[in-house]
């Protein structure tokens, strides 16, 4: 988590809202990456659906049963959608996401049965430092923006 943490203020220094995020296989990351929203124009170009494109690519397959996904915010709808479709095996969070959690907090994509695969989810790890750096980015905004 601490590689991801690292991640997420590399994006904060670039503008973007801190969320970062590392693939890990066979106990080395081979993927990072941050949200990059601001920087790239694209409302798609979050942290997650960055290092999963990245893993797919390093390991030669769109099937990443044996990664483990480290993440400082849990995942939206979109980045659980695409969690899902790359058959993710372990997904470890940090801070919990009440406005867009998808694995728990505002809505909950792993509902029992509901698709054909059901990744291992471990919420809340490092949780504070993790919130900690969204709550503390939005605060600075809204002071600039006063």
């Amino acid at each position: 988590m601490a590689e991801a943490i690292k991640e997420a203020q590399y994006g904060e220094d670039r503008g973007d809202v801190p969320v970062g995020a590392v693939a890990v296989y066979n106990g080395e990351i081979i993927a990072r990456g941050h949200n990059r929203k601001e920087a790239d124009h694209d409302p798609t170009a979050h942290a997650e659906i960055d290092v999963i494109r990245k893993a797919a690519r390093e390991l030669g397959k769109w099937r990443l049963n044996d990664v483990t996904l480290y993440v400082t915010m849990e995942p939206c709808p979109m980045c659980a959608g695409a969690i899902l479709q790359a058959r993710i095996g372990t997904v470890v969070f940090g801070a919990w996401d009440v406005k867009w959690g998808a694995f728990g907090s505002k809505t909950d994509l792993l509902k029992e049965g509901a698709f054909n695969h059901t990744p291992k989810i471990l919420g809340g790890i490092c949780e504070k430092e993790c919130a900690e750096l969204t709550e503390n980015f939005f605060r600075r905004r809204r002071k600039e923006t006063l």
